[in-house]
C-alpha cells in the first residue's frame, strides 16, 4: 500500500500492462506524476487537456481507462474538456501521494441518520438557526460593513456571509446581488461552468448478488457505468432489508453523460451494463428503484485555474466555500469542498482575532526523495491553516 510500491505493484499485476506496451511508453512525459505540487502543477499542465496528456504518455489503451480516465470521469467530465492538472492532482491524491487515497470512509446508516440529523441537532444545541428550504433572493453589503440577506420571506442583517453554493446557484445569486465585491470578481464568477450531468440509480433486487462481490467496484470499458456499490456490504439499513427479503440493494453511478441525454434511457443503459458486470443480476427483478439525475458539479476546464475564484473575495466579510473554489492545496472534489469550508471559517475567525482550525492534506509534493528527484522538484512545502 505504500507509494510508489503500490503503483509499481499495480503495473506488475495488471493484465492491462504488457512488456510491449511498457516499451512504447514515454517515461519522460510521465515525470510530472511523481512530484505534484500546488500551484506548480497548474502552471505546467492547466493549458493541456487530460486526453492530450494521456496521449503524450502513450499508455496502453486498457490501462489508460483503468488508471487515469477513471479519475477524469470522477470529475464528471470528458477527458477532452478536463484540465490535465486536475487529473494529475487527483492521481497524486489517490495514488502516489497517499497510501489511503483509495480507501473509503462510509456511513453505516443512511446519511440523514448517520450525519445530517446529528449535525443539525449539534448545531441547534449551540444556538444555530437552520433555515432549510428558504431561497435567498440576494445579498447586499450594508454601509457599516455588515450584510443584508433577503429571502423569499424577509430581510435580515448578518455580520459575515459564506456563499457555499453549487456553480449555477452561485452564478445566479451573484447575478442578483450587484453590490457584492467588485465587477471583475462578479465576472469571474459568471464565467464558471457546470460539468455534464450524472446519474445515480439505486435498485432493490429480488435476489442477492454473488457473495464475493465487493461493496464498491470501479469500472472502465462498460459504457456509461462508472461504479457499482452493493449497499448491504456496509450500510445497516440495506443489510436489514437484504436479510429480511433475501435480495440486494445495488447502486449504479454514471458520470459525464451527454448533456442532451434522456434520463430514463440512461437509467436503462446502467442496468443493462450492471448485468454485464454482474451476470447473476440478469434474472433478478427490480422490486423498486430510485434515480437521481443531476447536473450540479463544477467543470474544471482547460485553462480555467487562474480565473477560478478563491475562498477570499474583494469584499471584507464575504467568503466562498465549495468544490468549485480554488484552494491552492492538493485537494479535489469533496475534499476541496470540506477544505474550503475550513478555510472560509478560518478567514472569518481571523477577522475576529480567533484562532482557526489546522488543516491536513496529503503531501504537497512527492512522498519521498526518490519521487521528488525523479520528478525534478524540491522538498515539499509544509501546509498549514
Amino acid at each position: 500500500r505504500t507509494p510508489p510500491l503500490s503503483a509499481l505493484g499495480f503495473v506488475a499485476l495488471s493484465p492491462s500492462f504488457g512488456w510491449r506496451d511498457l516499451a512504447r511508453m514515454r517515461p519522460a512525459a510521465a515525470l510530472p506524476l511523481l512530484d505534484v505540487r500546488v500551484p506548480d502543477v497548474y502552471a505546467a499542465l492547466d493549458t493541456v487537456s487530460a486526453h492530450d496528456f494521456l496521449e503524450s504518455l502513450r499508455f496502453p489503451a486498457a490501462a489508460r481507462h483503468l488508471a487515469f480516465e477513471v479519475f477524469s470521469r470522477s470529475f464528471f467530465a470528458d477527458p477532452r474538456e478536463l484540465s490535465a492538472a486536475e487529473m494529475v492532482l487527483m492521481f497524486h491524491i489517490y495514488f502516489l501521494g497517499s497510501s489511503e487515497g483509495l480507501l473509503f470512509d462510509v456511513p453505516d446508516e443512511p446519511f440523514p441518520t448517520a450525519l445530517w440529523d446529528p449535525l443539525a441537532d449539534h448545531l441547534a444545541r449551540h444556538g444555530v438557526d437552520l433555515r432549510l428550504s428558504t431561497p435567498v433572493e440576494n445579498v447586499s453589503p450594508a454601509g457599516d460593513g455588515t450584510f443584508t440577506v433577503a429571502t423569499d420571506r424577509e430581510e435580515r442583517p448578518y455580520d459575515t456571509v459564506v456563499l457555499a453554493l453549487d456553480t449555477a446557484g452561485l452564478c445566479s445569486l451573484v447575478g442578483r446581488s450587484p453590490g457584492l465585491a467588485d465587477e471583475a470578481w462578479r465576472e469571474r464568477v459568471g464565467r464558471l461552468r457546470t460539468a455534464p450531468p450524472f446519474l445515480v440509480s439505486r435498485l432493490w433486487l429480488d435476489r442477492p448478488v454473488d457473495a464475493g462481490r465487493p461493496g464498491f467496484l470501479g469500472t472502465a470499458g462498460y459504457g456509461s457505468l462508472d461504479n457499482v456499490s452493493v449497499l448491504e456490504r456496509w450500510e445497516r439499513e440495506a443489510a436489514r432489508w437484504a436479510a429480511r427479503t433475501g435480495g440486494s440493494v445495488v447502486e449504479l453511478h454514471g458520470y459525464a453523460l451527454p448533456r442532451n441525454a434522456d434520463p430514463a434511457a440512461e437509467a436503462e443503459h446502467l442496468i443493462a451494463q450492471l448485468r454485464e458486470v454482474y451476470p447473476e443480476t440478469r434474472d433478478a427483478r427490480v422490486l423498486d428503484a430510485r434515480h437521481e439525475w443531476r447536473q450540479d458539479c463544477p467543470l474544471f476546464p482547460v485553462g480555467g485555474y487562474a480565473d477560478r475564484p478563491g475562498v477570499r473575495t474583494p469584499q471584507p466579510g464575504l467568503v466562498l466555500a465549495g468544490d468549485l473554489v480554488r484552494t491552492d492545496l492538493p485537494v479535489a472534489l469533496m475534499e476541496r469542498a470540506a477544505t474550503s469550508g475550513f478555510l472560509a471559517a478560518n478567514a472569518l475567525l481571523q477577522s475576529w482575532a480567533v484562532r482557526g482550525h489546522p488543516l491536513w492534506t496529503v503531501p504537497n509534493g512527492g512522498r519521498n526523495r526518490l519521487l521528488r528527484t525523479l520528478g525534478g522538484g524540491r522538498a515539499p512545502a509544509r501546509t498549514g491553516a
